[in-house]
């Protein structure tokens, strides 16, 4: 079957960005108020913010983030809620855009924004917004890409998609399968053909920019490959066995990512999978061809996280899976959107139901930024009170291990340092045990019920007491 354009899909499109777009900047708007003014900050991500490529460089080597080390090298620091702020405005770009290219060429713009909304307050998308200073780059990126598609003809916006996925990919690894939904979502004639002809096409994308990647890192590095960071305690696969034996890998990485997509709740993961199949078979039905495009998308993109996963030996972070959620969502609602043809008021079904998924965890996107609160409050506190302090301040205790830390889920004791100097505090060095100071205040450490800060020998301290000293667990 030919592959054929729809005349006039692309005005219509275009059209609708303004509406849907607004609708999806107040969602992203207002679950990450909390965030807005002071946004929270991984401790690997204060480089970027800081503009010092020489932290991240190893980063070039052991993930191929060369779009990011570049952008590290721009030489000038903007503020981290202009950078959030602009994170979060790509974001809701990015989902107006997969909203408008599912959603076809209906003039209505009701289920193009619930779609808009469901995909924002993802779970991946909360958890990775930490690291917005990183990642900022890369998601512009693919969100220009969502742009073409909505506005370029689909011949057009195919024969980009290798540009594109290169720095897709020197950015996020998985960020290329958000650019293939897009692909897959706003394609109109639909046919087995031209179905392997996108899949072809993306394996060719995907392919060129790992054996780039590799290229670069064997030029610089003297490394033709990305070798993981020590850190990681991968347990790489070397044959057929090494990939048996690996498996595991693969469960622990899906039943993390279902854990938290159902917020920990097995009742939910029910529900949810109860209207996923609803919704696979209300597709197959009415929709069989566009099923069997997302349906593809969504395959490969499970096959290229548990292939890495048994290769690597390693479990794959949850928030890489943000294009999972992204499929789930779109087979979804256009279930809903094709069961809302029918006469009567059980149309609106799928649309309600959908509406209130979106809000339910847009709830709970909000609050995990509220969460933050405890941590950067107690951070401008100590500053404050280092504010006159001259001379060099050591860290007893553990910041990452506090209650506050564990609150906002720190993962290094390093973000204490960074976010001081984020604030313009004093620098910060971490107490090692043979140090004279960090033997005295051992029993200091257990008399403490909250952040102190003291003097020793001459010496400003910061104790940090054991979670299960503080006051406010």
């Amino acid at each position: 079957m030919a592959v054929t354009e729809i005349t006039g899909h692309m005005p219509v499109a275009a059209r609708r960005i303004p509406p849907v777009f607004w609708v999806a900047l107040a969602v992203v708007g207002l679950i990450s108020l909390p965030n807005l003014a002071d946004p929270m900050i991984r401790h690997d991500d204060f480089p970027a913010l800081f503009g010092e490529g020489d932290l991240f460089w190893s980063k070039t080597l052991h993930e191929g983030r060369w779009l990011n080390y570049i952008w590290h090298l721009r030489g000038l620091q903007t503020p981290a809620w202009l950078n959030f702020a602009a994170y979060q405005l790509c974001w809701a770009t990015l989902a107006t855009a997969l909203a408008l290219s599912a959603t076809r060429d209906t003039p209505s713009t009701v289920f193009a924004s619930v779609l808009a909304a469901l995909i924002l307050v993802a779970p991946p998308a909360t958890m990775i917004s930490s690291w917005f200073n990183t990642l900022l780059p890369g998601l512009a990126v693919v969100a220009a890409y969502g742009l073409i598609t909505c506005r370029a003809e689909q011949r057009t916006a195919r024969w980009l998609l290798p540009v594109f996925t290169l720095p897709a990919l020197m950015a996020y690894t998985t960020y290329p399968l958000l650019l293939l939904a897009l692909c897959l979502a706003g394609t109109r004639h639909r046919s087995v053909a031209d179905l392997c002809a996108v899949l072809i096409l993306f394996a060719a994308s995907f392919a060129a920019a790992v054996a780039v990647t590799y290229a670069l890192n064997w030029h610089v590095h003297g490394v033709f490959g990305v070798p993981l960071a020590p850190w990681r305690e991968a347990q790489p696969a070397t044959g057929l066995p090494g990939l048996w034996q690996n498996l595991h890998w693969i469960e622990a990485t899906f039943a993390t990512f279902l854990d938290r997509m159902s917020l920990g709740s097995p009742q939910l993961l029910l529900v949810q999978a109860m209207g996923f199949v609803a919704a696979l078979l209300l597709m197959l039905r009415r929709a069989p061809l566009e099923l069997a495009y997302l349906g593809a998308g969504l395959l490969t993109g499970i096959g290229l996280i548990a292939l890495q996963a048994a290769k690597l030996g390693i479990e794959v972070p949850p928030r890489a899976l943000l294009f999972v959620w992204v499929f789930w969502a779109l087979i979804c609602l256009r279930a809903a959107q094709i069961f809302a043809a029918r006469p009567g008021p059980l149309g609106a079904l799928g649309l309600v139901l959908a509406s209130m998924v979106a809000v339910a965890y847009g709830v709970v996107a909000h609050q995990r930024y509220a969460s933050f609160h405890p941590w950067l409050e107690q951070t401008r506190t100590l500053q404050t009170a280092l504010a006159a302090t001259s001379g060099p301040v050591h860290i007893f205790g553990h910041p990452a291990q506090s209650a506050v830390g564990r609150s906002a889920g720190l993962q290094s004791d390093e973000a204490l340092i960074f976010r001081m100097r984020q604030l313009g505090g004093p620098a910060l060095t971490l107490c090692s045990p043979p140090d004279p100071i960090c033997r005295t205040l051992t029993h200091h450490q257990r008399d403490t019920t909250g952040w102190q800060v003291t003097q020793v020998d001459g010496r400003t301290v910061v104790v940090v007491p054991p979670v299960d000293m503080a006051p406010d667990r």
